[in-house]
């Protein structure tokens, strides 16, 4: 909810991993990405602002494309973001409700999330919103793994996720549907429907959601605040997803695009007390791409993210019930071919507003950034620089920048290595909440270094990437936000994929030590080990597969003194291809039925059955 101020946590150590790694594949590695499919051709956009092939970048990046999203059929984007090593995931309770997504044992708000290039988050919490944002209505998503603030400002600490919305494309058929029917456990219910087509110089796409979640009992007795409430706390989802393109000349196009949802969800107030509160997302935006001259390409975009929640039944004990954060942003950026590589440069302005019935002292605030950078590859080489200047009308000027050198020492083998700085403004939240913000808080800064080895090789690929991340100012999320002078996150990441005729194989084992430097301490609700394994196998119509995460002890206070308990779960999933048009999918989460928490006092789903029937004509 917009409104819930929980900052997350986690906590890991190392080493140990080589060993695991040659157990379990006792093969080769992948320049692309952990997560990836395992193309090393791979095209991403997310890590260095404009069309890059993946085994050549110097960024760790993963990509969950459209066929995994339907395999692994996740109900939530958190349940598929925990699916990518490097990444920890918490929920206060089922869907609906607060998320936080931890990139290598940074904040939540440390992420910046971009829906088709769109920032898309709370101003008031200063974090992206995952938890309102349909599944189905998604083509692709990367995830870039280290400072990214010279590339996209503010946040951009633990790293950047990028959704690209269903959409169609030049060359695709004239007119394609599509729909599919859920039913589970608890009640749980989904229909969606679209199609996507193109026309001569027009490309369209739409797509329509609905989802109906009896749920579970969010809380439980150790609930902070005595908001313990047994009852099921339901969730009721409507999105809506489109696109448009028109081709003005062989070299100009224009598109928009707009990604709208309205959920409804329930969480405790105390026994026998519940409060209904409606969120919506909004995400759109218009823009103009073409050819200036050869080699050089240029873009105009406008884009305006909403988050909203509003409480519509609320019972006494709830605070107050509108918070409505507006983001408008404009975007001019010139790609530019050189014999040197890829030279990316552009301004940017960002208009934050926030609309509540909270009284901030502040409620609104401007970014105007320039930036500029350099990728390219040469042989066994490969490179890339950033840097980045903005002027935030509430904390003045900051420079960030990043570098970083990739080396392929042969067909197989290959190394890389970067550094960067990045830089956190402060949320509304922690500067004018009442009885809770700091205006004496000051933003955080960052350095980040990682080295990473990849190896490659017939379908298979084991990537090792060391990293260390050292913040500035770090700000608490204590009862009373402030600056602490140092925090450090460092650690390793272990991922295997392979490929063994019909079987498919992945694994990652991240091991972390987040820890505010001055006290010692473990930054919360972080796990400090974190494995997980995946495996798939087809045959004829019939494709089958499972997978286990491991997440090991966390503390949920800053204090260390709360234990949230290791825990594992396994799900598997199967899928059968009727014809050429139908398939039908089941799924089974949490096969052991295992009771866990990752914030204390808030619940996790059990054991739960769900099978899909998806109509694609080909």
């Amino acid at each position: 909810m917009s409104n819930n101020v929980s900052f997350l946590r986690a906590h890991p150590r190392v080493l140990s991993l080589a060993a695991f790694l040659g157990g379990v594949a006792g093969v080769p590695v992948a320049a692309s990405a952990q997560g990836a499919a395992g193309t090393l051709a791979e095209t991403v956009v997310t890590a260095t602002r404009t069309p890059a092939r993946a085994d050549e970048l110097v960024s760790d990046t993963a990509v969950i494309d459209r066929a995994q999203i339907e395999r692994f059929a996740s109900r939530t984007l958190p349940d598929l973001l925990a699916r990518v090593a490097g990444v920890q995931v918490t929920s206060n309770g089922g869907r609906g409700n607060p998320s936080s997504v931890f990139i290598r044992g940074a904040e939540n708000r440390h992420t910046i999330l971009l829906i088709d290039g769109v920032r898309y988050g709370s101003a008031t919490l200063g974090t992206p919103v995952w938890d309102n944002i349909p599944v189905e209505m998604i083509e692709r998503i990367e995830v870039v793994k280290g400072p990214a603030s010279a590339l996209y400002g503010s946040d951009g600490v633990g790293g950047v996720v990028q959704i690209f919305t269903r959409r169609a494309r030049s060359g695709d058929p004239a007119f394609s549907p599509r729909a599919s029917t859920t039913l589970g456990s608890r009640g749980y219910r989904q229909i969606t429907g679209g199609f996507s087509g193109a026309n001569g110089p027009f490309t369209y796409s739409l797509d329509a959601q609905r989802t109906l979640d009896r749920g579970f009992s969010s809380t439980n007795s150790k609930v902070p605040f005595g908001n313990y409430n047994p009852d099921r706390d339901p969730f009721e989802q409507s999105a809506l997803n489109a696109s448009l393109g028109f081709q003005l000349n062989r070299d100009w196009k224009i598109d928009a695009g707009l990604t709208y949802s309205d959920g409804v969800t329930h969480y405790d107030d105390g026994p026998d007390r519940d409060t209904r509160g409606k969120i919506r997302t909004e995400v759109a935006h218009i823009g103009v791409r073409g050819v200036v001259l050869p080699g050089w390409t240029t873009q105009l975009r406008y884009g305006r993210s909403q988050d909203s929640s509003r409480a519509i039944v609320a019972a006494s004990y709830s605070l107050p019930g509108i918070f409505k954060t507006t983001e408008d942003q404009y975007l001019w950026q010139n790609d530019i071919a050189t014999p040197i590589g890829t030279v990316v440069a552009g301004l940017e302005r960002r208009e934050q507003k926030v609309d509540s019935d909270t009284r901030y002292t502040v409620n609104a605030r401007d970014i105007d950034s320039a930036f500029a950078g350099l990728n390219g590859s040469a042989g066994a080489h490969s490179w890339q620089l950033n840097a980045r200047h903005d002027r935030n009308t509430q904390f003045g000027d900051s420079n960030t920048w990043f570098g970083g050198y990739g080396y392929r020492l042969s067909p197989n083998w290959r190394v890389h290595a970067s550094h960067g700085t990045s830089f956190v403004a402060p949320s509304f939240n922690q500067l004018y909440y009442p009885d809770f913000g700091n205006t004496a808080l000051q933003p955080e800064e960052g350095k980040n270094t990682d080295v990473g080895i990849t190896w490659s090789q017939d379908g298979h690929s084991v990537k090792l990437v060391r990293f260390d991340n050292r913040i500035r100012g770090f700000i608490t999320s204590t009862t009373r936000p402030e600056n602490i002078p140092r925090a450090r996150i460092e650690g390793w990441t272990l991922g295997y994929d392979g490929q063994f005729g019909a079987w498919t194989v992945r694994a990652s084992v991240d091991a972390l030590d987040p820890r505010n430097e001055v006290t010692g301490k473990v930054l919360p609700r972080r796990a400090k080990l974190q494995t997980s394994f995946g495996i798939d196998y087809a045959v004829g119509a019939w494709s089958f597969g499972g997978s286990a995460l491991n997440v090991g002890h966390r503390f949920d206070d800053t204090a260390n003194t709360r234990t949230l308990r290791g825990y594992t779960t396994v799900d598997l999933h199967a899928r059968y291809q009727v014809s050429k048009d139908w398939s039908v999918q089941a799924r089974l989460e949490n096969v052991g039925n295992v009771d866990y928490e990752t914030a204390y006092g808030y619940n996790q789903p059990g054991r739960a059955a769900y099978v899909t029937l998806r109509w694609q004509p080909k």
